[in-house]
């Protein structure tokens, strides 16, 4: 078992709906730690960086425009399998198809007003993080939760 970070943006509209508070809170109760915080307006360039994967396809600048419209809020989560966790817990990326109990499940209908990004692989995680965060941004710290979160064996 792996202890890994993963990069979560709160977009637009969850911004806008006021559900950041209820998405930190998820997070939090699922296990992960938080070790990356804070609002960021990203420029074109790093949302060319960012979704650097849709470079080519259609919808690639109503995307940037989308993304771009406002200051965001960007987190980095640590734990075990923290990127496949993450995912679960956001659920799938149409809103109105996405599992009961998910972010999107639960507050979600649209695909593109889909509330939240998460990182789709460890890869994905590490550059999304360096592209919104400084070294001295993301914390090493000591939770004291993580003894009834993981059993010894895990955290070794």
């Amino acid at each position: 078992m792996k202890m890994q970070r993963t990069a979560v943006l709160v977009k637009p509209d969850g911004m806008q709906r006021g559900l950041i508070g209820e998405i930190i809170s998820r997070f939090e109760r699922k296990g992960l730690k938080l070790v990356g915080l804070k609002m960021v307006q990203l420029t074109d360039s790093m949302l060319s960086e960012w979704y650097t994967e849709h470079k080519d396809k259609s919808f690639f600048g109503d995307l940037k425009s989308f993304m771009g419209q406002m200051p965001l809020v960007a987190m980095a989560w640590e734990g075990i399998d923290a990127v496949p966790v993450v995912r679960k817990l956001v659920g799938t990326t149409l809103g109105r198809e996405a599992e009961a109990g998910s972010i999107r499940g639960d507050f979600g209908m649209s695909q593109q007003f889909n509330l939240i990004h998460a990182s789709s692989s460890e890869s994905d995680a590490e550059r999304e993080i360096d592209i919104v965060f400084d070294k001295n941004e993301l914390f090493d710290y000591s939770n004291v939760m993580q003894s009834v979160i993981y059993a010894d064996y895990e955290r070794k």
